[in-house]
């Protein structure tokens, strides 16, 4: 299996492709900076191996993205093809007195998605997975509990806006009506400028269908209970809203992903699935 990651770097993206190259698959990582995993002994040994490929550069960039699908695909079997592509970037909002709660750039995850989106190889025969978050849009944010909903009308607002750019570029490409009802309005322009439908390489509106958009619960440090809880869930999976979900460690969110969604990739493909505990 050759899998390209991006968000690879820390957290739940690292955490999956760790499983993932345990399990034997290639997996390329798109990095700023490669040098992120100098004293990281284990990834240093698929190196070795050939089994983890680094190459330098952003996902804002079209060019370093395009590189690195190019990479990604080398080797046999099916030179050019990557049969999975996790996408997992993002970034801890920052405070400030004059802007308040901001990230820069306000809209990293939905402009590296469509650069992704774009550069991937033609016709496509990756599984896509793409990290949003629990609460996004009208419905998703109805269903949190109450005492979070200040968390994320204010401390991950715009971070949420930006997820919400990145949701709607995958609908298109989906081709997953936009309800606002559900969704509420379009992005803005922030985020999504007029005429992004038309971004040269971007898949046609229902063009793509192995994708699956994860959106877990607030996030924590804590192990992974995939691993340990034996007799029982170790955590909520759904497909839509999930009412009441309060936090997920991150450990658990990659478990999900390699133990959950790839095995089961069928009864997960082309939907919106929410998770936590």
């Amino acid at each position: 299996m050759k899998v390209i990651v991006f968000g690879g770097s820390r957290n739940i993206g690292y955490f999956s492709a760790l499983r993932l190259l345990e399990k034997g698959a290639t997996v390329t990582f798109l990095l700023r900076s490669p040098s992120v995993f100098d004293n990281d002994d284990k990834i240093k040994a698929y190196v070795a191996s050939g089994h983890a490929r680094l190459v330098q550069g952003d996902a804002l960039n079209a060019d370093d993205v395009r590189r690195a699908w190019e990479k990604a695909g080398e080797g046999e079997p099916d030179l050019g093809t990557v049969d999975v592509c996790l996408f997992t970037v993002g970034t801890i909002p920052k405070f400030s007195l004059t802007k308040g709660v901001y990230q820069t750039p306000a809209d990293l995850c939905t402009r590296s998605m469509l650069n992704v989106l774009s550069t991937a190889p033609k016709p496509s025969k990756t599984k896509f997975i793409a990290l949003s978050s629990n609460g996004i849009g009208k419905s998703s944010h109805a269903t949190l509990p109450l005492p979070l909903k200040p968390v994320y009308n204010i401390l991950i607002a715009t971070p949420h806006k930006d997820k919400l750019g990145l949701e709607r570029v995958l609908a298109h490409v989906v081709g997953r009506p936009w309800v606002k009802a559900d969704m509420g309005d379009e992005p803005s322009a922030e985020f999504l400028p007029s005429g992004w439908e038309s971004t040269p390489g971007l898949p046609g509106a229902g063009e793509l269908k192995e994708v699956v958009l994860l959106r877990p619960a607030l996030f924590t440090d804590g192990e992974c209970k995939g691993d340990s809880v034996k007799g029982k869930e170790p955590y909520r999976v759904v497909e839509g809203n999930l009412p009441g979900l309060w936090t997920v460690s991150r450990k658990d969110v990659a478990h999900f992903i390699v133990e959950g969604l790839l095995e089961d990739w069928k009864k997960w493909e082309g939907k919106i699935v929410t998770m936590g505990y």
